[in-house]
């Protein structure tokens, strides 16, 4: 019979013994504000008058988390949270690097403007079958996609986002909102199961499911371990969620259907999820990978922007015109990826976060265009330059900005994208950016001829345009609008924070530092 045996366990190693301070909390705040204020909408379901009220108070909560977190890194770097006091790899991880809290910012502002805009274009029975507690659910997968630093959560938070994206799809229940939600819901869980699936094999591999663990441990298993097949994967669950070509089909079968805020929303957040989950585990677990992968990547991307404009160009609906502008601005953030080079990254990063801002805001006026014009139809437009002057100049900024033309925002990633694809001798990329700059031209341009310059007769119908919420739906849209005015005419600030991320994309060690500060291995738990 054995006797009593006396362990003795060092938790020192394992578990945090000093408090956080009292500014890392900003790493969590936006996702606990989203929960905490999505739940209040719910428990207001029968007061359909206090919903906006509670929502965008909560959006502003987050928004101006999203500030604080965004300033904390970039004075102090990288900010590390561990749940439940437990160092990692034995505790969930949140981290957020100037990658995730630049992302989660900019998610910030397009929440805000789409919680403004949805005061006209949301109704009391829209709020009753939970728009805003969708909304705010929505809001805290994406913010938290932005800034865990667990692998497995990343999944969590894609399920998270994918159940509150799915509500406000649906919203309405009409038979085409239903076909393209279950063409959205149905591809989005392929692309989730081969993700989980990569996760599993992930952590057959490593034993650990935090990205900065795997990082620093990923050199010592390529000799050994599958990587080029996981990274592969990788590759393609997050491509499908992206929009790139071949996978992308399920985007314009859905984006026109629900109501045109959620369309926003969607168009400026969820492919950017995909993207963001590429860099971080493209640069931060599989640098080397990546290189291999690279020549696929860039092809994948020159055919998703090439096809994706002369989709746009086919289209006589708005809506999914700015569908296919949604997925060839994807090929472009996928330029940066292949390329792999600061210059490319750089202009990666920066042409993600100007997306964000200008497809949303091209949903929002394609909304107020369809109020004015009584549909989307471009065979049956016009009229509306002697309808609203100010909608044509907003219009006609916002059209130049996705073109990549001077002197808005479009135009400084693409000059970094082509610059980038000369360095390295790819000048058929090059060439891809310029003829998607050039149909992306023709498109747009097209758009705005038939909607602004060509005269129509009055409507017989004689509709009225709503006034109800014009003026702060209308301030939501230039709001977005001065935003990528201001990053077309004073670059610098955007320049700066992308070259920034950019070289730490290239220089992961400093993400893995600051999540293991001592850079000793905790696996050993003394006994």
């Amino acid at each position: 019979m054995a006797g009593k045996t006396e362990t003795t366990v060092d938790l020192a190693r394992a578990m945090v013994l000093a408090p956080p301070q009292a500014a890392d909390y900003l790493v969590v705040a936006p996702l606990v504000v989203g929960f905490l204020f999505g739940a209040l909408c719910l428990m207001t379901r029968k007061n359909t008058d206090r919903q906006p009220f509670l929502a965008l108070s909560g959006l502003a909560l987050m928004l101006a988390a999203d500030i604080g977190l965004f300033w904390h890194v970039w004075q102090n770097g990288t900010v590390v949270m561990t749940m439940g006091r437990w160092l990692p790899p034995f505790g969930i991880t949140f981290a957020a690097d100037m990658l995730g809290a630049t992302f989660a910012l900019t998610a910030g502002i397009i929440g805000m403007a789409g919680g403004l805009y949805a005061l006209q274009d949301v109704g009391s029975t829209g709020r009753r079958y939970g728009f805003y507690p969708f909304l705010l659910l929505m809001m805290a997968g994406v913010t938290a996609a932005f800034l865990t630093g667990d692998i497995f959560n990343l999944y969590v938070w894609f399920e998270v986002l994918l159940i509150g994206s799915f509500g406000l799809l649906i919203l309405g229940s009409e038979r085409e909102q239903l076909d393209g939600a279950t063409k959205y819901a149905f591809l989005n869980l392929i692309a989730t199961t081969l993700f989980l699936l990569a996760v599993a094999y992930l952590y057959g591999t490593f034993g650990t499911l935090n990205m900065a663990d795997i990082s620093r441990k990923a050199a010592a298993m390529r000799e050994t371990g599958p990587l080029v097949t996981i990274a592969a994967m990788f590759l393609f669950a997050f491509a499908m969620k992206a929009a790139a070509f071949p996978v992308n089909f399920w985007l314009p079968a859905s984006y026109h259907t629900p109501r045109i805020v959620v369309s926003g929303l969607f168009a400026g957040l969820l492919t950017k999820v995909g993207i963001y989950a590429l860099l971080r585990i493209f640069l931060t677990l599989f640098d080397v990978e990546r290189d291999l992968l690279a020549g696929a990547v860039v092809v994948i991307a020159a055919l998703t922007m090439v096809l994706g404009a002369m989709g746009a160009l086919a289209q006589n609906d708005i809506r999914r015109m700015l569908g296919y502008l949604v997925i060839s601005g994807i090929g472009m953030m996928l330029a940066g990826l292949g390329l792999g080079s600061a210059t490319g990254l750089s202009g990666g990063v920066f042409y993600a976060l100007h997306s964000m801002v200008v497809m949303t805001a091209l949903y929002f006026l394609a909304g107020l265009m369809g109020r004015h014009m009584g549909g989307f139809a471009l065979d049956r437009a016009g009229g509306l330059y002697s309808q609203a002057p100010w909608m044509a100049a907003v219009a006609l900024v916002l059209l130049l900005s996705v073109s990549g033309l001077p002197p808005f925002s479009g135009l400084w990633p693409k000059v970094y994208l082509v610059k980038a694809s000369l360095d390295v001798g790819a000048w058929w990329l090059a060439f891809a950016i310029l003829l998607t700059g050039l149909l992306t031209t023709i498109a747009v341009g097209r758009m705005f001829a038939f909607s602004f310059w060509r005269e129509v007769a009055p409507r017989e119908d004689g509709e009225a345009v709503p006034a109800k919420g014009r003026g702060i739906t209308a301030g939501a849209l230039v709001a977005l609008t001065f935003l990528t005015v201001a990053a077309g005419l004073y670059p610098a600030p955007v320049i700066s924070v992308s070259d920034r991320i950019a070289g730490e994309l290239l220089t992961p060690n400093g993400y893995v530092d600051s999540v293991f500060p001592s850079d000793q291995p905790v696996r050993e738990i003394e006994q």
